[in-house]
């Protein structure tokens, strides 16, 4: 720490830190914190105020063509980063429940198909009149986890979701290693993303495909994920909702801003820097996106690429009021523990990242406060408050996971190809003895010009970028999916 920062004198730090191995004993109770199978990896959220109201309503708390009526979608979520968000669905005839989980990184749907020690039922294909077998057969391996099964197609329909039933592609599973995990309460996957990443091939239509195209709802659906402040570990889920076919404006405040989706795969946007408290962290445009920067709803923390993550980690160390911290608290080895009803919030920066506009000559900024990525864990110790530290590194890409997201509204406007960001209305709710911005809300977003020089160089990576996942797409998406 600098201590020219505060006036000259060394603050005193009242709060004794205690840093705790993640035994074995913890590290059952973990799993659900770290490794939640969304992507199965340790190394795998236009200047316009909001929506044009001309260009389909989109703005509007309901489609008066009555497909769709967003205020009955709020709330339809259940869950949290750790354990993961997701929906009821039914599937087949007569109707199976099942709970889904909610993925933008991925675009399979996936159900579990026989059963397993760690989930309570699954869908049964003999017993669905309208389950068709299509023929073939996907196997998906991620680097903690995978799942085999067949392709086929059933009717599916949402109790909290647009009305009516679709028919969609399913991929059965009927095996799995390491897939599900104790304690979880969902039975599949519903990945939200592009065709492109579909498996076994783009052919395979995904979900949300086949909703806008047999219901003709518009091609936008929008999250907000309600787990900011929330432990993991708690018994009692945070929640949110999925809205599918626009946005619904009581779930956020101020206005809405979109950044560009670069490539459709993943949501693929371009970084401009991050900033740890007001120190810029200086480093080279293609640092952030080299390879690709995505927001993933189904990636639990804020991931980072190595060089960036050591940046990081290094200012934010020396900003801290605490000193001392132990390696094993950045790398996720490790817990920071307060006595019982102290909290560390005053001690750590804010962390902002700059995405740009759909108006280029623009950017704008989202800020999360260290409520969002000083994260709460709870069944520790009774004596103890303890907390992970809610950003990692990665050999694959900046992914704007649920640490990020659940500060802020998104919007996946397909239609636009554009990424929506607005201040969550659920980001502080949960507040309790964590303490906001001063506002209510552990979230910021801000509006700032883009210097010339800084638009040019990212323009140029992100040509590059495209060049090279152009030239050599099917093998490097093969690869990406392989390594989730």
């Amino acid at each position: 720490m600098e201590e020219g920062r505060f006036c000259g004198t060394r603050p005193r730090v009242l709060l004794r830190v205690l840093l705790v191995l993640l035994v074995p004993l913890l590290i059952g109770a973990a799993d659900g914190l770290y490794s939640i199978p969304l992507k199965f990896s340790a190394a795998r959220l236009n200047s316009s105020a909001g929506l044009d109201l001309a260009s389909g309503g989109l703005s509007l708390a309901s489609d008066p063509a009555g497909t769709v009526n967003f205020l009955d979608m709020v709330d339809n979520l259940e869950g949290d980063s750790g354990r993961g968000y997701y929906i009821e669905m039914t599937i087949g005839t007569p109707a199976q429940a099942v709970n889904i989980l909610v993925d933008t990184g991925s675009s399979n749907f996936a159900v579990a198909a026989a059963p397993h020690p760690y989930i309570t039922h699954y869908f049964n294909r003999d017993d669905s009149s309208t389950y068709r077998f299509s023929g073939g057969f996907v196997a998906v391996r991620y680097t903690q986890g995978d799942w085999e099964g067949e392709l086929g197609t059933d009717v599916i329909s949402m109790p909290k979701g647009p009305n009516g039933s679709i028919t969609i592609n399913i991929a059965a599973i009927l095996s799995s290693e390491g897939f599900y995990l104790p304690g979880v309460n969902w039975q599949g996957i519903l990945g939200m993303a592009y065709p492109l990443l579909a498996r076994p091939d783009p052919s395979v239509e995904p979900f949300f495909n086949s909703l806008v195209r047999q219901t003709g709802i518009p091609d936008v659906f929008s999250l907000q994920m309600c787990g900011a402040g929330v432990s993991s570990s708690t018994a009692d889920p945070a929640g949110g909702s999925l809205i599918m076919g626009g946005v619904e404006p009581t779930l956020y405040r101020g206005s809405m801003w979109y950044t560009p989706i670069i490539q459709e795969w993943y949501y693929q946007v371009e970084i401009l820097k991050l900033e740890v408290g007001d120190r810029n962290l200086n480093l080279d445009c293609k640092e952030y996106n080299t390879d690709k920067a995505i927001v993933d709803s189904g990636t639990t923390l804020l991931r980072l690429p190595v060089n960036v993550f050591n940046a990081v980690v290094e200012t934010i160390a020396q900003t801290s009021l605490i000193k001392d911290f132990t390696s094993g608290f950045w790398m996720g080895t490790k817990l920071a523990c307060w006595t019982k009803g102290q909290a560390p919030w005053t001690f750590f920066p804010k962390l902002s990242i700059y995405l740009r506009a759909t108006n280029t000559s623009q950017s704008f900024r989202i800020t999360i406060l260290p409520q969002m990525y000083i994260q709460p864990v709870t069944e520790v110790d009774v004596n103890l408050d303890c907390y992970r530290f809610g950003i990692s590194s990665s050999t694959n890409g900046l992914v704007i996971g649920a640490t990020v997201m659940e500060g802020f509204y998104v919007v996946f406007d397909r239609a636009q190809k554009r990424v929506g960001f607005a201040v969550s209305t659920c980001a502080g709710e949960h507040k309790g003895k964590l303490g906001t911005n001063g506002n209510g809300m552990f979230a910021v977003l801000s509006i700032f010009l883009l210097h010339p020089i800084c638009n040019f160089i990212c323009i140029s990576i992100l040509k590059l970028s495209q060049h090279y996942q152009s030239s050599y797409g099917h093998l490097k998406k093969k690869s990406e999916f392989l390594k989730r």
